[in-house]
């Protein structure tokens, strides 16, 4: 079902095809800029659209000329109640009651599909979040990256795009090195040894099962054998393992990943060769040294020549190393080959990392545009870091992991759908408190349980209604609706083109605020019933009334429902 404001655009879309017929303005005018929008004062009119002053130009009219031409053909719709010329050359729009209570109908019959957009439909994107490296369970400053990776996965999902959610598992490098040794220690621990982490091991308990299983698994024939023997099977073991730790850490919060790429994988493949040949063939690769860091000069610093990766021209500050003097990979090298083989199936690339990789956004993205000749943009959306506390005071440090706070321990005493939603109340690049106290008190100030609130209440009406005897099988007559009602429904109408939005600029959180907006109406329209028995959503003696009250609340909490799904938040049925 066409949406209010798709409907409307469309409409506008119709006059210029008359306009253009008629010779009134040139055919072909571009009008991707034209914009269909509530205006930003409700007393201006429920709808508002820029096509004068976006065409005007290129028209070689005046905009308010213009737009006095539009404005007489808007006129003569059966559903506009009027349309004026506003300043320049704005066009503001009032629409009739009865367009508002067939938005409701519509809200009501689209139901679970309200809001889904086509904007989408035949790209690919590929979300690449998390990738933590595997070499501890998840804790909280991963939290926030994989909700806001999977919302906006599944956002772009309701907006018809082809969605992969992918995972880079680090499995490479020193890190995973220093992993297995770590494990062959706890190894040799479940055999009876007495074991020391040395500085720089992992410490973490979560260990303990894999050196056991390790030990299970191969006895004592790793004991005192050279590390050559070992190295590899354990890294590859440990890595498994933790992984599938992670899997389980993750799937506590609702996220399952449709691809797990891996470093090592992506070097064995020759990918990193063939990336950097495609980029040498583009005369982008070149031997040569690097500017000296700005600020003193280290007293050991000399200049070395390393292949690099002409960064510069693609607007980095520098260019950039892609193999070190002894022609071993950088992780740029790797990280930029890795990137190639996911646009190989992708029509755009969004990445979510961590704040502290701000300062490599520059390098990959000109990297991809090389790679790709512009034609697979990449996004890096980067997540702030979230501080703990319980009461205003920092949470202690998780036993089990030995230096922080596992995702599983947060999740296990506030709920899936607290973390999800709280992560996705402030914009991704804004720090964050988590406040155990806070997330879960019943309180205005607490925007999960605000929303969720509202959503409860509207499930009230219908077992409250039931008790007090209504039939809430006769269709609800929304005539019986005044436009405080309406009201409510102007703002519900705005959640499809909020979606498309929130879906262009990639920022999930768009849909937690605009439900709060929308809870917030809800709960001050419910309210008002304190104060005036006559405006309760529940009047036993007016069943006709209170069926399109109930209809108005239904509309309410299929949104919610809506804009939760999208957050992968169940809607609650109650609250106690």
């Amino acid at each position: 079902m066409p949406t209010l404001y798709a409907s409307f655009a469309a409409r506008i879309g119709a006059i210029l095809d008359e306009l253009a017929a008629t010779g009134a303005i040139p055919a072909g005018l571009d009008r991707r800029n034209v914009a269909v929008e509530p205006p930003r004062d409700a007393a201006h009119g429920d709808l508002a659209t820029n096509a004068a002053m976006v065409l005007a130009k290129p028209a070689g009219m005046n905009p308010r000329a213009l737009a006095e031409l539009i404005v007489p053909k808007l006129a003569e719709l059966p559903e506009i109640a009027s349309a004026e010329v506003a300043g320049p050359g704005f066009i503001n729009v009032r629409l009739t009651e009865q367009s508002w209570r067939d938005e409701l109908a519509g809200i009501l019959s689209a139901a679970g599909d309200y809001g889904r957009s086509q904007l989408g439909t035949g790209k690919r994107v590929n979300v690449e979040y998390v990738s933590a490296n595997p070499t501890g369970p998840m804790h909280m400053g991963h939290c926030r990256g994989a909700v806001v990776g999977d919302a906006l996965a599944a956002l772009l999902e309701y907006a018809g795009y082809q969605v992969t959610r992918e995972y880079y598992v680090n499995d490479a490098g020193a890190q995973v090195q220093t992993l297995a040794r770590s494990a062959h220690l706890r190894y040799r621990e479940a055999l009876g040894e007495t074991i020391e982490i040395p500085e720089g091991f992992y410490p973490g308990d979560y260990l303990i099962p894999i050196g056991q299983k390790l030990a299970a698994d191969y006895g004592s024939r790793y004991v005192g054998a050279p590390e050559s023997e070992w190295l590899d099977l354990f890294r590859e073991q440990t890595v498994a393992q933790m992984m599938d730790l992670i899997r389980a850490d993750l799937a506590l919060l609702g996220i399952h990943h449709d691809l797990f790429a891996s470093e090592a994988a992506v070097q064995k493949a020759g990918r990193v060769d063939a990336a950097l040949e495609r980029l040498t063939a583009k005369g982008l690769v070149y031997k040569g040294t690097l500017e000296p860091p700005k600020g003193e000069l280290p007293d050991d610093w000399e200049p070395t020549e390393m292949t690099l990766f002409k960064a510069t021209e693609f607007g980095d500050d520098s260019d950039r190393p892609v193999r070190k003097s002894d022609g071993g990979l950088t992780y740029f090298g790797t990280d930029l080959a890795y990137h190639a083989q996911k646009a190989e199936s992708a029509d755009m690339l969004i990445d979510i990392w961590g704040a502290d990789h701000a300062g490599t956004v520059k390098r990959i993205k000109a990297a991809v545009q090389a790679l790709t000749g512009g034609k697979v943009p990449l996004d890096v959306k980067l997540v702030q870091m979230v501080r703990l506390l319980r009461g205003g005071e920092p949470v202690k440090m998780s036993k089990r992991s030995g230096s922080f706070v596992t995702l599983a321990d947060v999740v296990r005493e506030v709920g899936k759908d607290v973390v999800r939603f709280t992560m996705l109340t402030r914009k991704a690049d804004a720090q964050m408190d988590f406040d155990f106290a806070k997330v879960v008190e019943a309180s205005k100030d607490n925007p999960v349980f605000y929303v969720q609130y509202a959503h409860a209440r509207g499930r009230s009406l219908h077992r409250r209604a039931g008790e007090a005897g209504i039939d809430l099988a006769p269709p609800a007559d929304l005539s019986l609706l005044d436009g405080e009602e309406l009201a409510l429904v102007k703002l519900a109408a705005q959640f499809p083109r909020i979606v498309e939005s929130a879906a262009v600029a990639h920022e999930p959180h768009r849909i937690a605020f605009y439900l709060y907006d929308l809870a917030a109406m809800f709960h001050a329209l419910w309210n008002r019933g304190n104060d005036d028995p006559a405006r309760r959503f529940l009047l036993a003696d007016k069943p006709e009334i209170t069926r399109a009250r109930l209809a108005l609340s239904d509309a309410i909490g299929q949104i919610i429902r809506n804009g939760l799904g999208v957050m992968g938040v169940a809607a609650a049925e109650e609250l106690q």
